[in-house]
């Protein structure tokens, strides 16, 4: 009896080991964080990339979808590998704190000011800065997202242009994604900036036409940056080396610049891999 009871500790032992092995296999190693924008998700296009990522280079990717300022934070406690976010002024100063890798630029979209067809603020063809003072000269409804993203940084400059400090009862703070605060804006009747992909993806559902759009101010750029060892012992550098390589690379680019054009008749994002970044928009 005891040497059958040695036999099936044994084997138990074995079996055990080999469950923990499994785990830390091959496939449980070569997955990564992606912590991005909102609007990399809610128009689809992750939907596209990520599938094509992992057939190429075998890496999973789990993706979380927020601000781009809470996606650089994750990336400053080492809770990402990668950032796909579009904030240059918030990467600037991330990069430059010493966590990160490289910065790399991946593609632009740009940012338009959108209301209800009746347009109550009549901002309709004003340049952005000009439509945002009479929307708030109006007292015209307007939705923020107000989550730190690099929309909400965004719409804060514009704001800042004008010396308008928004407040009162026509200024509304979702604290949420472009999606779910286009829905908002259109269930009241209420202005909003969003970036075009994510409006073009929801437009069927929205009660909410472009008014203002086309001028510089509206530029809407994406990077995608890597993280280091340096933010963090769990960071993994060779995943996001790998995906850093992977979106500015032949096929993430051309996918980029198709994505869209079936559905909507126009590319929603424009892949700037290679470019320099001071002339786009020209």
């Amino acid at each position: 009896m005891s040497r059958l009871l040695a036999f099936l500790a044994v084997l138990v032992s074995v079996v055990s080991c080999g469950g923990t092995d499994q785990a830390a296999g091959p496939s449980a190693e070569r997955s990564l964080i992606l912590a991005t924008t909102t609007s990399t998700q809610d128009s689809g296009l992750l939907d596209e990339l990520l599938p094509a990522f992992t057939e190429d280079t075998g890496w999973k990717v789990k993706p979380l979808a927020v601000g781009s300022g809470q996606a650089i934070e994750l990336g400053r406690r080492g809770e990402a590998d990668v950032l796909l976010v579009h904030s240059p002024e918030a990467e600037l100063d991330f990069v430059a704190e010493g966590t990160a890798g490289e910065r790399r630029l991946v593609m632009h979209n740009d940012f338009v000011i959108v209301g209800p067809p009746e347009d109550p603020a009549g901002v309709r063809d004003l340049p952005s800065a000009r439509a945002m003072r009479a929307i708030a000269t109006a007292k015209a409804g307007f939705v923020s997202r107000g989550d730190e993203s690099g929309t909400h940084a965004r719409e804060e400059r514009l704001w800042e242009q004008n010396q308008i400090d928004p407040k009162g009862q026509w200024y509304r703070s979702t604290g949420q994604g472009m999606g779910a605060t286009l829905q908002v804006a259109s269930e009241t009747a209420a202005y909003t900036l969003t970036d075009r992909a994510t409006y073009l993806a929801q437009r069927a559902n929205l009660r909410l036409e472009v008014l203002s759009e086309g001028d510089k101010a509206l530029l809407n750029i994406y990077h995608v940056i890597e993280l280091t060892e340096r933010a963090g012992d769990r960071v993994q550098p060779d995943g996001a080396k790998a995906f850093a390589d992977w979106i500015v690379g032949p096929r993430a680019q051309r996918m980029i610049g198709d994505f869209g054009t079936e559905e909507g008749g126009q590319p929603l994002f424009v892949p700037d891999a290679g470019k320099d970044e001071a002339n786009l928009g020209n």
